[in-house]
């Protein structure tokens, strides 16, 4: 196969079905190619159970609605999937799912790129990378397999029943982490949690969800975070209709928390001295919101009921005044580890050095690389911290659409003649 187009998105999650839509409203001819079926990583790289963070209201493209879920309550991620699919074929996106794309790399001697996939070389003006943030697992790798424990990342986690008999120690404490040590420790397992520093917001507030606090503050159109937080995670969950995420509560309740994993020696996982630390930051988050909320309310009348309680915390469970700092695992009956340490991007297909700095992460401004004609949506902090959202990207979406139909207009543009 061999053909041209003006524009070529690469990825059919729900940044591509997001550049599509706005592309195709703008009158852009564009195709969209995915490796693996519509919104792929929705379906199979997520676990059974998930359900998306932030309510069907609020984490949705405008016009779309959950068929199974209310406008207040979390849709798991098959409704997620299908409703994506679902929205793109409403739109009519140009997408062709089965096609890998190995390499892009610019046209010699003109404008544009040639792209090499599983089915042929297409010519394109431009190229929107929308593979999105959550690409290739990593995890630290000091356990040594002579451990006897098996190790797993939680892209690979599904359920507990995968997993062998015994205790299960997971590794960070985002929104992954938390929701699979709940579920662990709900289905009768004995589990260890790693708590890392993390952002803890309330899951809803006086009659409000998490989500409209952060979009009446103004803290969604943040453009970067704090100095110092870079690599803080946010621990929330839709789970059981949504629920603040509160690990003092998961302690009372048997599980075992314990600061980042260092090192390992003689069997033992070793943990640092930031237990507390990084319980009181969470803590910190917490009640901040809280405090931002009230003075909201007092400031513009808002009619929302008082909830004094949200502010009292229960008392320190034994293994946070008490932190452990080395762990045998065979002696705590530990069988296996999930490590719910994030991703690494992979832009490896793009053969274009210019476009990334020396860590390998996308140049760009909003999207929009320095080099002309490549784009980049779903990146955490495209332009705000809700970029990596489904109601975020669709934003950043209409930004680069915009872009692409002013480079286009620039090189169609012929001067009058005299």
């Amino acid at each position: 196969m061999s053909e041209t187009i003006d524009t070529l998105v690469v990825g059919a999650g729900q940044a591509g079905i997001a550049a599509s839509a706005h592309l195709t409203r703008r009158g852009i001819p564009h195709l969209v190619l995915e490796r693996d079926r519509i919104a792929e990583s929705w379906r199979s790289r997520r676990w059974d159970s998930l359900v998306a963070n932030g309510p069907a209201w609020h984490d949705c493209f405008p016009g779309m609605s959950f068929p199974n879920t209310g406008p207040e309550g979390f849709p798991g991620k098959d409704e997620v999937a299908d409703t994506l699919q679902s929205f793109a074929e409403t739109h009519d996106a140009p997408i062709r799912t089965g096609v890998e794309v190995k390499q892009a790399r610019r046209a010699a001697g003109r404008s544009g790129f040639l792209v090499d996939t599983s089915e042929g070389t297409i010519e394109a003006q431009n190229i929107v990378s929308a593979t999105g943030a959550f690409q290739t697992p990593v995890f630290p790798d000091f356990i040594p397999e002579t451990a006897g424990v098996a190790q797993i990342h939680s892209a690979s986690y599904r359920n507990p029943h995968q997993l062998a008999e015994g205790a299960v120690l997971v590794v960070g404490a985002g929104s992954s982490g938390g929701q699979i040590a709940d579920e662990l420790q709900r289905a009768g397992r004995k589990v260890y949690l790693c708590v890392g520093p993390h952002d803890r917001p309330p899951r809803s507030y006086r009659g409000r969800d998490y989500c409209w606090w952060l979009g009446v503050l103004g803290l969604w159109d943040l453009a970067a975070k704090a100095p110092g937080t870079e690599h803080l995670t946010i621990s929330v969950s839709g789970a059981r209709g949504g629920e603040t995420v509160d690990f003092r509560r998961l302690a009372h309740a048997s599980m075992t928390l314990l600061g980042r994993a260092s090192g390992f020696e003689d069997g033992k996982l070793l943990f640092d001295g930031d237990l507390a630390e990084n319980i009181a930051a969470g803590d910190a988050n917490y009640l901040d919101m809280l405090a931002q909320a009230d003075a909201y309310i007092e400031r513009f009348g808002l009619d929302l009921p008082e909830e004094p309680e949200a502010y009292v915390l229960p008392a320190d469970p034994d293994c946070l005044t008490n932190p452990i700092r080395e762990l045998d695992l065979a002696a705590a009956g530990i069988t296996t580890v999930i490590w719910s340490t994030g991703y690494r991007q992979d832009f490896s297909w793009i053969d274009l050095p210019h476009a990334f700095d020396q860590t390998g992460a996308p140049l760009h401004q909003r999207g929009v690389s320095p080099e002309t004609g490549l784009y980049f949506l779903g990146l955490p902090w495209q332009s705000r911290r809700g970029s990596t959202f489904i109601w975020g990207v669709w934003h950043d979406a209409a930004h680069v659409a915009d872009q692409i139909e002013i480079q286009r207009n620039y090189r169609d543009y012929r001067p009058a003649s005299a």
